[in-house]
């Protein structure tokens, strides 16, 4: 299963296009009808109603306008900014520091009531320590942010994980092998690391399944992802943030977690996978 920014925000794209031919033929209009009405070149509405074309909110008003039905503007509005928003570059969501990022989802992360993520590259941010999430911030901006505010997006991290062991959250944690021995770190923040990941395992809002590294762990390439609940699914691109809304997409993502979760060992065998990774750092 693999989701790409493209794939993703076309198919929303399509969406939006279908309501628009939808409401060009209650019209009873034509393209070429439609195009004149609203003073731009027949191209542009074969465009939009393929979904290659995002329209302007001053192309959705006229399109209303023209068939009639301004009172469907401000909705078809809504939709086309939820478009805009599915998929963000890092480089556009960072630009002003890494601090902002971490707020950006603060509103979010307090309405969710169970969080499920899969971790394949670093552990999540919600059990991270302030030295683990330092390091790995750290290599974030040295990659791609000219602005230095690692310390203050430290703590607006931690400022989350308060909110978020409050009681009111439960937590289904699923980490590859390989990130409990990634070198994210130097060893003695990596062994402080898991073993946190050990205490927090023993709370009983939080599930953490280790996908065992080896020959009989099954072919199944997935980004990185957060579920909300069953509303939204943030995935972690390399180019980018994606927001999945689409239902069926996120059923998708909830099946796929399913998958990963049989493949996963639990409790004390999971338990003993953190504890082998500590003894390796000697």
């Amino acid at each position: 299963m693999s989701s790409t920014p493209s794939s993703s925000v076309l198919e929303a794209r399509k969406a939006l296009a279908a309501r628009l031919v939808a409401l060009r033929k209650d019209a009873r209009l034509t393209g070429d009808e439609l195009s004149a009405r609203c003073g731009w070149h027949p191209a542009k509405t074969s465009r939009i109603q393929s979904g290659k074309a995002q329209p302007s909110e001053d192309d959705l008003r006229a399109w209303c306008t023209a068939c009639g039905a301004q009172d469907q503007a401000d909705d078809l509005i809504a939709a086309a900014r939820a478009v805009e928003t599915m998929y963000t570059e890092w480089r556009r969501m960072e630009r002003g520091g890494l601090r902002a990022a971490q707020e950006s989802v603060a509103d979010l992360y307090h309405r969710t009531n169970l969080f499920r993520v899969y971790a394949s590259r670093v552990l999540p941010g919600m059990v991270q320590t302030p030295e683990y999430t330092e390091a790995v911030l750290r290599s974030i901006q040295r990659a791609r942010v000219e602005v230095d505010d690692v310390t203050d997006a430290v703590e607006a991290r931690l400022e989350r994980q308060r909110m978020l062991f409050s009681g009111r959250h439960r937590f289904g944690l699923l980490i590859e092998e390989w990130v409990l021995r990634a070198a994210v770190c130097d060893p003695e923040t990596m062994a402080a690391q898991l073993g946190h990941l050990l205490a927090v395992a023993s709370s009983p809002f939080v599930s953490i399944g280790v996908i065992p590294t080896g020959p009989g762990r099954p072919h199944l390439p997935v980004e990185d992802f957060y579920l909300f609940d069953e509303a939204e699914v943030a995935v972690e691109l390399t180019s980018g943030y994606l927001r999945i809304t689409q239902p069926g997409e996120i059923t998708d993502y909830v099946r796929t977690f399913t998958d990963l979760a049989a493949m996963a060992v639990h409790g004390a065998e999971a338990r003993q996978l953190i504890t082998a990774a500590i003894a390796t750092l000697g």
